[in-house]
This record gives C-alpha cells, sequence and structure tokens, in this order.
C-alpha cells in the first residue's frame, strides 16, 4: 500500500523519509514540486498527483506537506485520513507537529511510523495503543536513554492489541469514573449586507474524554439525529445499531478520542449565533479601499460570547490598513496580508466595531478578489445544531457533558458580489 513517506517543509526542503516495502528515490518528489509551483497557494497543491509508476497523495498541516509514495492503485481517501492520523500522533506526543519538534524527537518519529504501518498497511493507530508501544519523550526519559542507551519501546505488547476491542487497553482503573463529551461546531453561511443570512450549513465533531473503569459500554442519543449527514464514526460504534435506532452505542478508548463527525445541510434550519454587519470595498482607479466590520450577538439563549477573533486575509495589492477598534485590538502583517483582530467577549450594550481603510499599491487595478472574513469564538454549554445528546447512560458512572465550542468562519463564495461573505 504505502511505500513511502516524505516530509516537507515549507522552503521545499525533504528533512525526513521513511521507507516500508522499498526505498523510493527521492527523485519521485520532483513531480511534487512541480505542482506545487503551479499551485497559486501552498493549499491548492493537489491531493493526488499521478506520475508514470507511482501516486503522489498529500495533506498540507502546520506548512509541512505530508507526501506519501503508492505504487496501486488504492483509495485516495483511506491514505489521506492515515496522514492525518499520523499529524495528530505527532501532536499528541510532542505537543505541537513543527519541523524542530519533530526533528528533535526523530527516533521517537521513526519508532512510531515502524508501529503505525506494517509493510505498508496500518496496523495501530490509536493513541493509547501506542503510548503502551512506545512512551512519550519526557526530559528524564530522554536523559535515561541518552546514559543507558535504551529506546522509548515497550518491553511488552499491549494487552488490548490481541482483543477484539484492539482500541482500549485492559485492566484500566480509575478512582473517579468520568466522561467528558465536547461539541465543536463550525458554520458555513452566507450572510449579506444587513446582517442576514442567505444560506447556512454545519460541520461538527463530538471530542470524547473518557476516563471508566473496566470495559464500559456507552449508549448515547440524539433530541434530531435525523439531521446529521455524511456521518463519521470512530470504530468502536456498532454502525448497525445507529442505522436501525439512530443510537451511538460503543465501547470507548480510554482517554481523548474523536467519537464522530458529522454534517447538516443548508435545507435545515440553522440558528447562526452572532451576526456580522460588514462593507469592504475597493474603488476602482483609487488607491484606498475602506473597511467596516461590526460584530453582534444573535439568538444565544441569553449566552456569553467569548473568546471572539476575527481574521482576514486581505488581497496582495493590500499595503497597509489604518484602521480603529472600539474593542480589542488589531494587527496586519504586511507579508502575508493577514488583518487579526481579537475581540475578547462582546457586550451587547456596546458592539464591537473595526473601521478605517486600506492603502494599495501605486496604479494598482482594484482587487478582482473579495477578502475573506474568518470568526471564531465560543459560546458555553450551547450547540448551534438541534442535535444535541439528550441521555447517556452510564450505569453507576459520572458523564459531564463538557460545553460545546462554536468555531464561526467566513468566506466569500464565488459569484456573490463584496455585500455578501460566508460565516463559517
Amino acid at each position: 500500500m504505502i511505500h513511502s513517506l516524505f516530509l516537507i517543509n515549507a522552503s521545499g526542503d525533504i528533512f525526513l523519509e521513511k521507507h516500508w516495502k522499498s526505498v523510493v528515490s527521492r527523485s519521485v518528489c520532483d513531480y511534487f514540486f512541480e505542482a506545487q509551483e503551479r499551485a497559486s497557494e501552498p493549499e491548492n497543491v493537489p491531493p493526488v498527483i499521478p506520475t508514470p509508476h507511482h501516486y503522489l497523495i498529500s495533506v498540507l498541516r502546520h506548512r509541512i506537506y505530508f507526501v506519501a509514495v503508492i505504487q496501486s492503485e488504492v483509495p485516495p481517501l483511506f491514505v489521506i485520513e492515515f496522514l492525518h492520523r499520523v499529524v495528530d500522533t505527532f501532536q499528541d506526543y510532542f505537543g505541537v507537529c513543527t519541523e524542530a519538534a519533530i526533528k528533535d524527537n526523530v527516533v521517537v518519529v521513526y519508532e512510531l511510523l515502524e508501529e503505525m504501518l506494517d509493510n505498508g498497511f496500518p496496523l495501530a493507530t490509536e493513541s493509547n495503543i501506542l503510548k503502551e508501544l512506545i512512551k512519550p519523550p519526557t526530559i528524564l526519559r530522554t536523559m535515561v536513554n541518552t546514559i543507558t542507551g535504551s529506546t522509548n519501546v515497550g518491553e511488552q505488547l499491549p494487552t488490548g492489541q490481541l482483543s477484539v476491542v484492539p482500541w482500549r487497553r485492559t485492566g484500566v482503573k480509575y478512582t473517579n469514573n468520568e466522561a467528558y463529551f465536547d461539541v465543536v461546531e463550525e458554520i458555513d453561511a452566507i450572510i449579506d449586507k444587513s446582517g442576514s443570512t442567505i444560506t447556512a450549513e454545519i460541520q461538527g465533531v463530538i471530542d470524547a474524554c473518557v476516563k471508566l473503569t473496566g470495559m464500559p459500554d456507552l449508549t448515547l442519543s440524539f433530541m434530531n439525529p435525523r439531521l446529521l449527514d455524511d456521518v463519521s464514526f470512530h470504530p468502536c460504534v456498532r454502525f448497525k445499531r445507529w442505522e436501525a435506532e439512530r443510537i451511538l452505542s460503543f465501547i470507548p478508548p480510554d482517554g481523548n478520542f474523536r467519537l464522530l463527525s458529522y454534517h447538516v445541510s443548508s435545507q435545515n434550519l440553522v440558528a447562526i449565533p452572532v451576526y456580522v454587519k460588514h462593507n469592504i470595498t475597493f474603488r476602482e482607479g483609487s488607491s484606498q479601499g475602506r473597511f467596516d466590520l461590526t460584530l453582534g450577538p444573535k439568538q444565544t439563549m441569553g449566552k456569553a460570547v467569548e473568546a471572539v477573533l476575527v481574521s482576514s486575509q486581505l488581497p496582495r495589492g493590500v499595503l497597509n490598513a489604518n484602521l480603529n477598534a472600539s474593542q480589542g485590538t488589531y494587527t496586519f502583517d504586511p507579508v502575508t496580508k493577514m488583518l487579526t483582530w481579537d475581540v475578547g467577549k462582546i457586550n451587547p450594550q456596546k458592539l464591537p466595531s473595526l473601521k478605517g481603510s486600506m492603502n494599495l499599491q501605486a496604479g494598482a487595478s482594484k482587487p478582482d478578489e473579495n477578502p475573506t472574513i474568518n470568526i471564531q469564538l465560543k459560546i458555553q454549554q450551547m450547540a448551534i445544531s438541534v442535535s444535541t445528546v439528550t441521555r447517556w447512560p452510564l450505569g453507576g458512572a459520572k458523564c459531564t457533558k463538557a460545553p460545546p465550542h462554536m468555531t464561526p468562519e467566513t468566506t466569500p463564495l464565488a459569484g456573490y458580489d463584496s455585500d455578501e461573505a460566508s460565516l463559517r
């Protein structure tokens, strides 16, 4: 399946490679570099690149390209999902997934890749199983390994690896039994100039942190599960029961994991928790543009809107921005053209606004593209979709539903003028 894996940084340097079946020359990445040069943005590199003898499948995470080399035709999404799992594992082990962190822990990285793939096929990808096989690096463990010459590889095979539930280790014991569920939802919406919603849909996930003794069997039901489309489950979920009863029944892994991801289509009613009034214009033949943005709470059930962060990718022709923020602080990076406004908590009595002008390059034509506006926020104990968890029979265990997090962001859609943006 996967013959080789190359890690390429933003400068186009291959700083790590791993081969399983046979050694593939680095020259195969020349096809990737050619596609990278043709792409207008780093994220626009095609995820699947065919070559005369291989397929290159890649993902971009944390400014690093993870490029897998395939010799036979396989489902691309299968490989892409595995590459994302590799990135998540590195982040879980090292705290961050950066070039520096990977180079500092290169021995652990190779040990993880060796366990996650067996002869090119996925083997152990669950975090709790991997942590029994390979201990996470610590300062003390690194010093001991340096002195004694030992490694982070465990001496015994994980107990869960040979069971029917390989995602959970056996013999788990806790003094306090707890299960936390965190609902994270992201809105894709088109909002007109007055702040009215034209269309909206939701991408959501449910992250769990389960600390229960023994081998618990959990059941979760939703208020209206029929709204959920394109549902993707963790392997622990019993899919047949979901198809028959729309109930989540599963034996959870120990610790943190993503239970499911879902989509709520625009045909259903989506209540956006904030409204956005904006006026972003560029005049033809003028070296200046206007930026006017106002935020306010909407349909929040009286709950506070917190941790609001607004970012906008301005066109390349913008030299600088002279803005005035009524609340919070803003920064503008003249290199990346990224405008960031840290609003904080919205006060309904005094709505935050960001107004001012933008200077364009002299003689530059009116920008063709509309700038995107991304808004991130958090509202405690509130979910945007109506498909909230209604019950979870856990026997004698204690269960807590963690506060859901809303992450709206905005992106303009093709075919709409500057009066419309999208709230994601």
